[in-house]
């Protein structure tokens, strides 16, 4: 999915920024083989930063091949991006330990925040007052957290905001939105811009699956955002 956004106090040259979230690999139809045609695609937009919102993983899900934390970290090594590939862990990731999801991921040369970035809220590692702590009042900044339930908590000054968790529902029913909508997020929440964020707050559908391997009207994606410059008329 390709978005725009010119914040007004964005002064710098335009930023590309690329997100994927709940990769979820091992989950029936994202597998290493689509992981590595998403490595792809993500490095052929030329991003300038990537961000992983977390839940590299998967539990028991029907269909569904656990691949280990290392050989999936081996595919994301091969992601590129001057700025730098950074990575939160979700509650899937904590589930299966936490602690070798991230070790895999630092390996692979990937940067993981927690709360620098906003940790997992289902999980009890989310805490948005650590992460910006070492942000100056009213410095703008570019935030990633796992579950949106976290969204109301960003200080005004966020430029852009970034989460998954939701999966955007996996099923999303005419003039209902959401079928489920896990944690503690409202279902206005599960996807696309949050209406009433004190920032502007893009939630994620994802790429794998999580309970069920179903998707209906909730297509898998990955963002490409570009910060500032001239929006399109």
């Amino acid at each position: 999915r390709d978005l725009q956004l010119s914040p007004a106090n964005w002064t710098g040259q335009p930023l590309r920024i690329a997100m994927a979230s709940d990769l979820h690999v091992g989950a029936p139809h994202a597998g290493i083989d689509a992981l590595r045609r998403l490595v792809d695609r993500i490095n052929a937009a030329r991003p300038d930063l990537i961000l992983l919102p977390g839940d590299f993983v998967i539990q028991d899900i029907p269909g569904g091949k656990p691949v280990a934390p290392a050989r999936l970290a081996a595919e994301l090594a091969r992601l590129q991006a001057p700025l730098g590939v950074f990575a939160t862990l979700g509650n899937h990731d904590w589930w299966h330990g936490g602690g070798d999801v991230r070790q895999a991921l630092e390996d692979a040369g990937i940067r993981v925040l927690e709360n620098s970035g906003i940790g997992d809220d289902m999980t009890g590692h989310a805490d948005p007052a650590a992460a910006f702590a070492g942000v100056p009042p009213g410095v703008a900044s570019i935030a990633m957290m796992h579950d949106p339930a976290n969204a109301p908590e960003l200080p005004a000054s966020t430029l852009v905001a970034f989460a998954g968790h939701t999966h955007g529902g996996q099923v999303r029913l005419p003039f209902f939105g959401a079928l489920i909508v896990p944690g503690r997020s409202p279902r206005a929440h599960a996807y696309g811009w949050i209406p009433d964020a004190p920032a502007p707050t893009w939630v994620s559908a994802g790429i794998g699956t999580s309970t069920f391997p179903i998707r209906f009207n909730c297509p898998p994606e990955f963002v490409i955002l570009q910060l500032g410059g001239k929006e399109p008329t």
